[in-house]
């Protein structure tokens, strides 16, 4: 029998605001006091280039330079503008998902993971680029039905489209790989890639990133917020309880 006969596959639409679909999306919802010192890898096929953050430091301590090999302009414009943000460490946190997801969701249940197909719905976070292509790409977050998290986020050209510029959009692929903090039981990302080509006056321009993030540390930005956060998560299980 063939591999493929043995794949079997469940298909149905389901609320986002219900079951394992809104235990992953109340998991990605970080509040603002959520911080996280991280050391990050960034990699072109040009260079590489690491980085340590961490925000209770100051000055040139708190985004420090470890590592840098090769040369490439394009990542060194997009570490600057990450290291400029008022808060780097919030790209670890996909808090912005729900809105994005919507109120119904496709899923495909292949049993160990669920395939959760969506049409990205613009944030405030995007920017005008950002609306653009996310009215083209599709959309899938890979889900673990038992523990109710997700593990990755996908985003990828369907077909070729022209620019909003001109020229030719050939192919975009952009992933978030996904892990669970067990103290706090709150999502965040640990890797990030990105490809695309482009075409468009005789030139082609290719470009693909990765970044990789590693000893991470979470904490609250005060006592007080760590206990408010924890009032909120023992409501939010007393509720849970009483409606069981």
């Amino acid at each position: 029998m063939p591999v493929s006969a043995l794949i079997v596959s469940l298909a149905y639409q389901l609320s986002a605001s219900s079951g394992p679909v809104d235990a992953a999306l109340k998991a990605t919802e970080t509040p603002d006091t959520f911080r996280a010192a991280f050391t990050v890898t960034l990699k072109s096929p040009k260079a590489v280039r690491t980085f340590s953050f961490d925000p209770r430091k100051q000055g040139a301590k708190r985004w420090e330079l470890l590592e840098a090999r090769g040369e490439d302009d394009d990542l060194d414009e997009a570490v600057a503008a990450w290291a400029s943000e008022p808060a780097p460490d919030g790209r670890l946190f996909p808090d912005d998902l729900r809105p994005s997801v919507g109120q119904q969701v496709d899923v495909q249940d292949f049993g160990a993971a669920w395939r959760v197909r969506f049409k990205h719905k613009p944030s405030l976070n995007d920017g005008e680029l950002d609306v653009w292509i996310a009215e083209r790409v599709d959309a899938d977050a890979w889900l673990d039905p038992v523990s109710g998290r997700f593990l990755r986020l996908d985003y990828s050209l369907p077909r070729s489209v022209r620019g909003p510029d001109g020229g030719r959009l050939t192919r975009f692929q952009q992933s978030y790989f996904l892990e669970s903090d067990p103290t706090w039981g709150l999502s965040y990302i640990v890797a990030y890639t990105m490809g695309f080509e482009g075409k468009g006056g005789f030139q082609t321009i290719n470009r693909d990133y990765m970044a990789t993030v590693t000893s991470i540390e979470f904490f609250f930005s005060s006592p007080d917020a760590e206990e408010k956060f924890e009032a909120q998560q023992q409501r939010a299980s007393g509720r849970t309880l009483a409606e069981r």
